[in-house]
C-alpha cells in the first residue's frame, strides 16, 4: 500500500519546524558602537593587569549583545589558572585536543578569562585548552578577558569544549556552591539558580564527593521531580543537603543489596539498578501539570518514602518481563 503524501498544510508545518525563526526585533549594538580603544576606562585596568603579567593587550570591544567590555590579549600560560571548582582534568581529552591543534597548526579558540577579586586571572571554560597548550609547549595563549567576576560561575553555560556528563556537572556545581558559600553564604540558594542550573545537581554533587562511582543517572529522574532550590541561605541549605546526600547514599547501599539478590536469582540485565530505583521511586507516576513547578512532595519526605520502599522491596516479585519493560524505557530516554 502506497504511503499517503503529506498535505500542503502539513508540509508547511514540517518546514517551519526545521527552521530557526529570527528574532522579531534587532538587538544589541551597532558596528559603530562596538569598537573600544585600549586606553578606554572600561578596559584600562585589565590592560595594565595583562602587561604586568607579561602579556600583550591586542584589542578591545563592547560585546555586541550585552555591551560588556572585553579585552583581547595574549597571556603567558602561567598567568592563567582554571577556576578551582571546575571538573577534573581529563588527560586523554587534553592530549587529543593538543593533537588536533597541532594538526591545524593554529590555536583559534581563545579562552574566556575573568579577573578575580584577588587580581588573579581565572578561566571558567578553558581547562583542557590550557592543558593542551602546555602539552604543545606554547609560550602564550590568546584570551578574551572580562572584569566581570560573575562569569567565573557560569561554567556550565560557557564550557563547550568537552560535553559534560552528569557527574561532571554535579561536581562543578557543588564546588561552585561551596566556594560561593564562603563569601556569599547569607544569600538565598535560589538566587544562584542561573549558576547552578538545577537544584538536584547540588545534591548529586555532594553524593559524588563521597561516592565517586555513584550511579547518579538512575536517581536523576527521581530528584528532578522533588529537588528544588531553597529559599534558605546558601550556607543553611548546603548543611541541609548534606543530610539528604547521606540518606541517598544509604538508599543506594540497600539498592546494591537488592541488585545482588536479584543477580543471585539469575537476573543478569544491565538495567537492574534502573528497575529497582524505579520501583522504589515514590513519585514515579507523578506527572506535573503544565506550568506547575511545585514538587509533588518535599525532598526529605520523598527520601523517607523511598527508603521505606527499598526496605519493603520483594525480590521474589520480579519477572523478566518487568526488566524488559525497563529496558525499552531506558532505550527511548534521552
Amino acid at each position: 500500500m502506497a504511503a499517503r503524501s503529506k498535505t500542503p498544510a502539513k508540509r508547511r508545518t514540517a518546514a517551519r519546524r526545521g527552521r530557526l525563526a529570527p528574532g522579531r526585533e534587532a538587538r544589541g549594538l551597532d558596528a559603530t558602537q562596538v569598537a573600544l580603544a585600549l586606553d578606554a576606562p572600561a578596559v584600562a585596568e585589565l590592560a595594565a593587569l595583562v602587561r604586568s603579567a607579561g602579556g600583550a593587550p591586542l584589542g578591545a570591544y563592547l560585546e555586541p549583545l550585552g555591551g560588556r567590555a572585553l579585552l583581547l590579549a595574549s597571556l603567558p600560560l602561567a598567568a592563567v589558572q582554571p577556576t578551582p571548582f571546575q571538573r577534573d582534568l581529563s588527560p586523554t581529552h587534553a592530549k587529543r585536543l593538543a593533537t588536533a591543534i597541532e594538526d591545524t597548526a593554529a590555536f583559534l579558540d581563545p579562552l574566556i578569562v575573568v579577573k578575580g577579586e584577588d587580581g588573579r586571572l581565572w578561566t571558567p571554560n578553558g581547562r583542557h585548552r590550557l592543558a593542551a597548550a602546555k602539552v604543545l609547549g606554547l609560550k602564550q595563549i590568546t584570551a578574551l578577558i572580562s572584569g566581570d567576576e560573575s562569569l567565573a560561575y557560569r561554567i556550565l553555560a560557557l564550557n563547550t569544549e568537552k560535553a559534560h556528563n552528569l557527574k561532571d556537572r554535579s561536581l562543578e556545581v557543588i564546588r561552585m556552591a561551596r566556594n560561593l558559600a564562603k563569601r556569599r553564604g547569607r544569600e538565598r540558594e535560589a538566587s544562584f539558580s542561573a549558576e547552578f542550573e538545577a537544584a538536584e545537581l547540588i545534591t548529586l554533587g555532594m553524593v559524588y564527593e563521597s561516592s565517586p562511582r555513584f550511579a547518579g543517572g538512575a536517581y536523576s529522574p527521581f530528584l528532578k521531580k522533588v529537588d528544588r532550590f531553597s529559599d534558605r541561605t546558601l550556607s543553611a541549605s548546603l548543611t541541609q543537603r548534606e543530610g539528604y546526600a547521606a540518606r541517598l547514599i544509604e538508599i543506594d547501599t540497600r539498592v546494591k543489596g537488592l541488585i545482588a539478590s536479584l543477580q543471585a536469582r539469575g537476573f543478569k540485565s544491565p538495567y537492574l539498578r534502573n528497575y529497582v530505583v524505579a520501583r522504589i521511586n515514590p513519585v514515579r507516576f507523578h506527572k506535573a501539570k503544565k506550568g506547575d513547578t511545585a514538587p509533588p512532595m518535599p525532598l526529605g519526605q520523598a527520601l523517607t518514602r523511598m527508603a521505606a520502599n527499598a526496605r519493603a522491596f520483594n525480590v521474589g516479585s520480579v519477572s523478566n518481563s518487568d526488566l524488559a519493560w525497563v529496558a525499552v524505557g531506558a532505550g527511548s530516554s534521552d
